[in-house]
């Protein structure tokens, strides 16, 4: 068994809490460092085993991040947890491995006009830069994990559909770069479950042993849908985040990201055990409620409860 084959076994699903990361890159106000720890304890407390944790950008820009460090240690001390942080370039993807996080995660945009928009780059610039962090992960003392994710995998918000033909040679050139394993995001919502698992079932079958991650964002409603057809065509490891938390800059308007709790509850039902008190989960989201009262939850558990249990009754 490979190390990611132990963090991420190839028998189960694992769900991954976006919330820190994803949930919080367009927010006004956002957790103290206390209360990102009261998240992350809680959470494992309810089971959760995988969280993206932050970014490693400039804290000037984005001040959400700056405690990034301090988070992956948070985790770090928590046996069996897992962290992941997000690292765009040569400066992150050294901060990164200085910090001893987990897992390293980054971009690449499925189109040339997204790629330039985002990050005023090509994608042959952003595989070399893929190519460049895996170097480094061979190069560092703790080796962690890598993976790449391809955004607007499903539909860019510049140019509308996206053919998979290119997005599965982006797979493929990430692979020979060296990730670990490659996500499939569907980064600002515009796919429906063919689509989803039609990409998902040959992004699985390019990718061999390696497993394949898929992110999904809820903007037009098809998220639990689109989760649901991502697992039937083999992806073991899915994005969500606590309450729905999250958005898009290229979006505008656009709800978050899949509700955490929601798809830990859509697992159990398909007969994918996840380890995680779906209970305890929505109790979290008290956290939010208070550090963040401006910030729209959304989820169906929370509002009416498990299946033959009384009703969450947590306020949105």
């Amino acid at each position: 068994m490979t190390r990611v084959q132990d963090v991420y076994p190839d028998d189960r699903v694992s769900l991954r809490e976006v919330g820190l990361r994803d949930g919080l890159q367009l927010v006004k106000t956002f957790p103290s460092t206390a209360a990102k720890q009261r998240w992350i304890r809680d959470e494992y407390g309810a089971g959760v085993r995988h969280f993206e944790v932050g970014s490693f950008l400039p804290a000037k820009t984005f001040p959400q991040f700056a405690d990034v460090r301090e988070i992956i240690a948070t985790i770090a001390a928590l046996p069996g947890a897992h962290g992941v942080a997000l690292a765009l370039n040569e400066r992150g993807v050294n901060e990164a491995l200085a910090s001893g996080v987990a897992e390293i995660a980054t971009v690449v945009s499925a189109t040339e006009e997204h790629s330039q928009a985002n990050a005023n780059r090509s994608r042959e610039s952003a595989i070399a830069n893929v190519k460049r962090l895996c170097d480094l992960r061979d190069a560092s003392a703790h080796k962690p994990i890598v993976n790449a994710a391809i955004s607007m995998a499903l539909g860019c918000s510049i140019t509308g559909a996206v053919d998979p033909a290119d997005v599965l040679k982006l797979v493929e050139k990430c692979l020979e770069a060296g990730v670990d394993f490659v996500a499939i995001a569907d980064t600002v919502g515009y796919a429906g479950p063919k689509q989803v698992g039609e990409l998902t079932k040959a992004a699985v079958k390019l990718s061999g042993a390696k497993p394949v991650c898929v992110h999904l964002h809820d903007t037009r409603g098809m998220g639990i849908a689109n989760a649901s057809a991502a697992l039937d065509a083999g992806a073991r490891i899915l994005d969500g985040s606590l309450g729905g938390l999250g958005g898009c800059p290229f979006a505008p308007g656009a709800t978050g990201n899949v509700v955490f709790e929601d798809l830990a509850f859509l697992c159990e039902s398909k007969g994918f055990a996840t380890g995680i008190d779906i209970d305890k989960l929505i109790a979290v989201r008290s956290i939010l409620r208070s550090e963040m009262p401006g910030e729209t939850l959304y989820g169906g558990l929370a509002r009416a409860g498990l299946p033959g249990g009384t009703a969450a009754n947590v306020p949105a």
